[in-house]
């Protein structure tokens, strides 16, 4: 199904059977490069088949930008009461959640304007992280460079435990690293044993690049290692989400070989990622899911616990 580019207010239309009502289609979302609602609905279709495994069955939280990225913004946990019959819904914690599980649902909380997509770190079927995902976080863009010094660090670390992993950009100023893990095995203590590891040995390699102070007066121009953020209730930016940023940069999945010193989030801007799949496809695509399975994170786990690991 395409979503053409010269809708008029109020046009539906229908995906899988449903209607999906379009408001607003012409309504500036990002001003700096003149992107219309429009022009993201169709970027959403065209990227669902890559985002939506990601989305679906997590507990959502978008955040929604109704009059642009250069205005108010709010984060939208529960499913508001004039979503339509095809919201699929799960109740947690008294908040009724959205399910994106299809493309009606993206393209809706599209005409929402729902921006950025956060996903934590499980399914809804069971409270066990299905990956681990080490945020790395530097002050600025100006540091980039940091971001990519400690993935290659870890990439190594990583590499030497036989563990395989993925990365992305953040969408903004670092770069993320996921390690896919099998369903339903492992604790949020299990992984927090694994993430705390990388931070330290991190910080211990090069104490004056990396730090994993919290407060962000005392972190100076180190690049701060989130290893607290992987944690039951928290989130991550999924893969492919743009983000609230002026310059409409996106949560690019990235080939290791892409991690260098030439690497920048800008680079990745809204209206390169069609054809950056059209051009090389998904570094994640189906891979991602299918090495979990196979991953010794239970041997890592246990050289960790008898400390054979430093």
């Amino acid at each position: 199904m395409y979503v053409g580019r010269g809708y008029d207010e109020g046009n539906e239309v229908v995906i899988n059977n449903m209607k999906v009502k379009l408001t607003n289609v012409t309504k500036i979302l990002w001003s700096k490069k003149n992107i219309r609602k429009i022009d993201y609905l169709h970027y959403l279709i065209k990227v669902s088949y890559y985002i939506l495994p990601f989305l679906q069955d997590r507990l959502l939280t978008t955040i929604r930008y109704p009059d642009g990225v250069h205005n108010e913004k709010f984060y939208q946990k529960n499913c508001p009461d004039y979503a339509p019959e095809y919201i699929k819904t799960k109740k947690e914690d008294g908040i009724t959640y959205i399910n994106c599980r299809d493309q009606e649902t993206l393209l809706w909380l599209g005409n929402q304007s729902a921006i950025e997509f956060h996903v934590p770190f499980s399914t809804i079927d069971a409270n066990m992280p299905t990956e681990i995902v080490l945020d790395l976080d530097p002050p600025s863009r100006q540091e980039f460079s940091l971001a990519v010094e400690a993935s290659l660090i870890i990439k190594e670390v990583l590499d030497q435990l036989k563990l395989l992993s993925f990365i992305k950009t953040s969408g903004n100023k670092g770069l993320q690293i996921y390690i896919p893990l099998p369903d339903k095995t492992y604790s949020y203590k299990d992984t927090r044993l694994f993430t705390a590891f990388i931070a330290n040995y991190l910080i211990n390699k090069e104490p004056n690049w990396f730090t994993t102070e919290r407060l962000k007066v005392k972190r100076g121009k180190k690049l701060y290692v989130d290893y607290v953020q992987h944690a039951e209730g928290k989130t991550i930016i999924a893969p492919y989400s743009l983000r609230g940023n002026e310059d409409a940069l996106v949560a690019t999945p990235l080939q290791w070989k892409e991690v260098n010193h030439d690497l920048r989030p800008e680079q990745f801007p809204f209206e390169t990622i069609e054809q950056r799949l059209i051009r090389n496809g998904c570094p994640f695509n189906d891979k991602f899911f299918k090495v979990k399975s196979s991953q010794p994170f239970g041997t890592v786990l246990e050289l960790l616990r008898k400390n054979e690991i430093r």
